[in-house]
Formats: structure tokens, C-alpha cells, sequence
């Protein structure tokens, strides 16, 4: 997060977080009807855009085929650099591919590309049906700080200034939950919120290894450093 947008989170939700990240959540299951009568019926999806951003959508739309043939434009000149690159440059690119299989395969094998663990009686699922009643919007500030995890966003849902307009909308109190990287040896964009019943949330971050990710490896080295001799 650059330094005026830091300084935006201070001023306007008055917290100073460890770190922070903007993230989004997959797509909720639909639950027992009963569970979410229950819950309030809230809404399980986040807001449609406005009309005058979706306006602007349709705008863009027709200079899509346009940006495609930029992308089949850059994945060529990818091709050629590989082809034209050195021993070393190959085992590199081929490594980094390697770990992105390893990583895709690890997502899968562990379920992480599901919202959440899946049942709706426990603290995640109970949150979850709630998301979208604290805001319409599709994303989440999520902070960490003082042990605390806290949830800010607009209250409805935006296309621009949405560090200006954001609002703490939800938080979990310290010894409620925790934030995890489950892949911490690959670079990746997945945090995982998991509350002391064993239930979680999985996250998606806007950035690949975000400032939570690298938080969290610090904190992963800190702990696991022997303790000094007194």
C-alpha cells in the first residue's frame, strides 16, 4: 500500500495496522435456507456495478479485441525471448513454471480455491453469511493490527475512490482468529482466516505475495528463531 493511501487508512478508520491488503472472496455457496433465515436472509453476493460505471464497462467493451491482440503480442515476444535466451535464463523460466505447477497442484490438493470450509454452523460460516449485509462491495481492506483482524470497505459498492469512501465494516476480536499464508513457500495471492473452532475463509489479495504475506513470513521467521541465552 503506497504511503497516501496508509495515510488515508489512519486518518479515516483511525487504525494503525501491522499490515494491510486489499482482498476479495470467492463465490459463497448457497446455504440451507433455514441457516441464512436465520442469519438475517442477507444478501450473498456483492452489488452490481452502477449505471454509470457499467457505462463505462461498455465503453471499454469494444477495445477488447484490441487489448487481446496486444496479449497474443506479448505472449509471442515471451516465446521468442525463451527460444533466444541463455542455458541459465531456460532453467530459470523452467523452474518458475515448476512452482507455479506445485503451487496449483497444492491449491487443489488442499481445497483452497473453496470460499470456506464448509459448515455453516461454525464462526466462518456464520460470518460469511453476513458478508455482503456490512457492505455491497466486491472487496475488503483487511487489517491486521494488535492482533486484531479488521475489515473495512465502502458501504456500497464503487469502481474509484474506494480508500476514500471505506468504513471499518466488520472485525474479529484477538484469540478469535488468525491470518495464515497456507502456501508460504510459493509466491501467491491466497490468506486464509482461521478461527479457533478449526473453521476458515479463504481470501484472494489484489497483489501477488502482498504486504499480509510478507508480514506474515516475518512473523513465521520471528517465531521460529531459538531464543537468546539469558
Amino acid at each position: 500500500m503506497s504511503r497516501s493511501s496508509d495515510r488515508t487508512t489512519r486518518n479515516r478508520l483511525g487504525v494503525v495496522p501491522d499490515a494491510c491488503a486489499w482482498c476479495a472472496i470467492g463465490r459463497i455457496p448457497e446455504p440451507p435456507a433455514e441457516v441464512h433465515q436465520a442469519a438475517g436472509g442477507g444478501p450473498l453476493r456483492p452489488a452490481f456495478l452502477r449505471p454509470l460505471a457499467l457505462f463505462g464497462a461498455v465503453l471499454v467493451a469494444p477495445l477488447m479485441p484490441i487489448a487481446m491482440l496486444f496479449s497474443l503480442l506479448a505472449s509471442g515476444e515471451e516465446a521468442l525471448k525463451r527460444m533466444l535466451s541463455t542455458k541459465d535464463e531456460r532453467d530459470r523460466a523452467r523452474a518458475e513454471d515448476l512452482d507455479m505447477e506445485s503451487r496449483d497442484k497444492a491449491i487443489a490438493e488442499q481445497g483452497l480455491d473453496n470460499t470456506f470450509d464448509g459448515d455453516w454452523t461454525k464462526a466462518a460460516g456464520q460470518f460469511l453469511l453476513r458478508w455482503y449485509s456490512h457492505s455491497s462491495h466486491h472487496q475488503r481492506l483487511v487489517l491486521l493490527t494488535q492482533g486484531r483482524v479488521v475489515m473495512a470497505a465502502p458501504p456500497k459498492r464503487v469502481s474509484v475512490r474506494r480508500e476514500e469512501r471505506m468504513r471499518v465494516v466488520a472485525e474479529i476480536p484477538a484469540g478469535a482468529a488468525v491470518l495464515e499464508d497456507p502456501l508460504p513457500a510459493h509466491d501467491n495471492r491466497k490468506i486464509r482466516v482461521r478461527f479457533t473452532d478449526g473453521s476458515w475463509l479463504m481470501l484472494t489479495t489484489e497483489e501477488q505475495r502482498s504486504e499480509l504475506h510478507t508480514y506474515l513470513m516475518r512473523q513465521s521467521r520471528a517465531d521460529s528463531r531459538p531464543a537468546s541465552d539469558v
